[in-house]
């Protein structure tokens, strides 16, 4: 029986999932967090699905082990892959994460609306669906940005080389007139401003941080693991990496601004 005063455990194939971890520490004040990078086998995007389950499998007997009352797959690609096999073998809460596609087709004006985001969400079943679904109304273009992911892996988010391969993924999508474009990897966020400049002021970018957060506190109310006694206290964080500690380490101390804080190396 889970109780209101367990840890939630977050984790990303590398550092994307801190842009997610991000917006949960600021809506959910209350709760305290377990996140794990697993920056070794970073990116997932290029992995089959059994590889992907396999690596999701080990970080959720992590987070068992910790105690955590609820998951949050901070993951595009990872829970294309595998959320719904985790959902049967684990009896915890697990949240997944979706490219914002329906928002976006409900939204457009344009009537074409672009993707960024990794083979493997592509490949999902969520995704398929979804577009399925909306394919007769809205033309959705898309395309695979790589080489974003393993640039934020080094800890590179600005430059020539950052803006060079945003105008590589953003130049056709904006010749095909799309007014929406969706982040569909936490990664992507890392280089929103440079991706909103280069889009310019008639393309929306779109992600999925604020979803995924109000589903994490909408499905903590629903099973009464909300934690609201402690919400004046101080947070409680912890921080693990299967890859460098020093580039996570930054960003835990510049992006999420929390100080004297360790990442700790985790292989699994």
């Amino acid at each position: 029986m889970c109780s209101m005063k367990q840890d939630i455990g977050v984790f990303d194939s590398g550092i994307g999932g801190l842009t997610i971890l991000k917006e949960l520490i600021t809506s959910l004040s209350g709760e305290s967090f377990i996140y794990f990078a697993d920056s070794k086998n970073a990116p997932y995007g290029i992995k089959t699905a059994e590889e992907i389950l396999k690596l999701s499998e080990k970080i959720l007997d992590f987070f068992i082990q910790k105690n955590c009352k609820l998951v949050v797959i901070a993951c595009n690609t990872a829970t294309a892959a595998a959320v719904e096999e985790l959902r049967k073998k684990y009896a915890i809460p697990i949240i997944g994460l979706e490219p914002a596609v329906k928002p976006a087709c409900l939204s457009t004006k344009t009537g074409k609306i672009g993707v960024l985001a990794t083979e493997g969400t592509f490949r999902g079943n969520h995704f398929k669906n979804t577009s399925e679904k909306y394919k007769d109304y809205v033309d959705i273009y898309l395309q695979v940005a790589k080489q974003l992911v393993e640039l934020a892996e080094l800890g590179i988010f600005s430059g020539n080389e950052v803006n060079e391969n945003i105008e590589l993924y953003i130049n056709p999508l904006k010749k095909e007139n799309v007014d929406k474009i969706v982040l569909g990897c936490t990664h992507y966020a890392f280089f929103i401003d440079s991706i909103k400049k280069i889009a310019g002021e008639n393309i929306e970018i779109i992600d999925s941080a604020q979803a995924v957060t109000k589903r994490t506190k909408d499905i903590l109310i629903l099973n009464r693991i909300f934690n609201t006694q402690s919400i004046y206290s101080t947070q409680k964080i912890e921080f693990y990496t299967s890859g460098n500690t020093k580039i996570i380490q930054n960003l835990v101390e510049t992006y999420l601004n929390i100080k004297n804080n360790i990442v700790q190396y985790l292989l699994l």
